[in-house]
């Protein structure tokens, strides 16, 4: 039987599949977890208000690197959530704690993403702040 683990492919070819498991598991993660879909879009919206407001690059940096942020830590969080219900389905108090710490990594996310994106977008819809 033939392994397929990434090392048994050699670096490259091992890294290009590795990067391809990624993908999907993104894809799988905005296309079947509300959360993720719910990021997603606010992502595309947050994209679209950036070209209509003609925002610099430095801000398209930072509304990248917060945006890409929440993403990552709310598809974390639905790993461990997923790999929490599989260990333990029914409710229990440790499982619980982990998961309620899961989550609260996904607020501090999106609150300094809130943040910023107030920072870089309120100035430029209502004329007023930082100029």
């Amino acid at each position: 039987m033939k392994s397929t683990k990434n090392q048994d492919l050699g670096f490259v070819r091992g890294r290009i599949r590795g990067g391809f498991i990624a993908m999907i598991g993104a894809y799988k993660f905005v296309t079947t977890e509300h959360s993720g879909m719910v990021q997603i879009i606010l992502a595309f919206l947050l994209i679209f208000a950036g070209f209509y407001y003609k925002i610099s690059a430095t801000e398209w940096m930072l509304s990248i690197i917060v945006l890409s942020l929440v993403l990552a830590v709310e598809a974390a969080n639905t790993a461990i959530e997923k790999l929490s219900d599989f260990v333990h389905d029914e409710h229990h108090d440790k499982i619980g704690f982990v998961k309620d710490i899961a989550a609260g990594a996904v607020w501090f996310a999106a609150m300094a993403a809130l943040c910023v994106e107030i920072i870089i977008f309120a100035p430029k819809m209502f004329g007023f702040l930082w100029k």
